[in-house]
């Protein structure tokens, strides 16, 4: 069966996501979409909160014909890092190294999202040719320079990786700008999982608006300085 998945999402359990994770999942709907993996930043926080909304199963099964993956995106000492299909704890700081094996013990897929935007902590190849990563964002819709998108695909391409396409959406409206299409055997987690080892997946490209980017932005910034001002009031107190 061929299943829309964004396999890359931000609600407001981000410093720098804005919107909640049910929100999330009523876009993706809205879109044509039936699969969403929420990769929280260090945090897998929103797919407890979804757990508690039954709005996500623990047995990887979908919630009234739509699948939540449980996921988080890794800000590894190398740089940010995709494990889609398991909860984790805050592992900000660990080694790319260690991640990578760290998910693969416990099942889980390797990603390495917009490995060449140097802007936003993307892993540098001196170091992803060292890692057994599963597969390799190849486009990402809210990437600063959209040549680090092409060298992406030519990495990808000379390592023979699996290569997916995704938002990287901070709001609910730019969810499924860009999300992949996989061919899996069993709407599951787990089926998900293994089609996209198994390079099962098409990619639909899109970049997001100018002012959705500039509102990524702008809440990035806003958010990071509202936490290093309270931070600082705590402090003095």
């Amino acid at each position: 069966m061929q299943l829309r998945a964004d396999l890359h999402c931000h609600s407001y359990f981000s410093a720098d996501g804005v919107s909640p994770p049910e929100e999330l999942i009523r876009a993706a709907r809205r879109k044509g979409l039936n699969v969403l993996a929420l990769t929280d930043h260090n945090s897998c926080a929103g797919i407890e909160y979804l757990e508690s909304k039954g709005l996500l199963r623990a047995d990887g099964a979908p919630v009234d014909g739509f699948l939540v993956i449980p996921a988080q995106e890794i800000s590894t000492r190398e740089g940010h890092l995709l494990a889609l299909g398991l909860r984790l704890p805050d592992l900000h700081g660990i080694s790319a190294a260690e991640a990578v094996s760290l998910i693969r013990s416990q099942g889980g897929l390797s990603i390495a999202p917009h490995p060449f935007d140097y802007f936003r902590a993307g892993i540098r190849s001196r170091t992803l040719d060292t890692l057994p990563i599963d597969a390799i964002e190849v486009f990402n819709a809210a990437a600063t320079l959209r040549r680090s998108n092409r060298q992406a695909l030519r990495y990808a391409k000379e390592r023979g990786l699996p290569m997916v396409a995704a938002s990287d959406a901070h709001e609910a409206d730019a969810i499924g700008t860009a999300y992949v299409i996989v061919d899996a055997e069993e709407f599951s987690v787990a089926g998900v999982l293994a089609a996209i080892r198994k390079g099962l997946v098409k990619r639909e490209e899109h970049y997001i608006k100018a002012q959705a980017a500039f509102r990524k932005t702008w809440n990035n910034v806003f958010r990071f300085r509202h936490h290093r001002v309270s931070a600082s009031s705590t402090k003095t107190e």
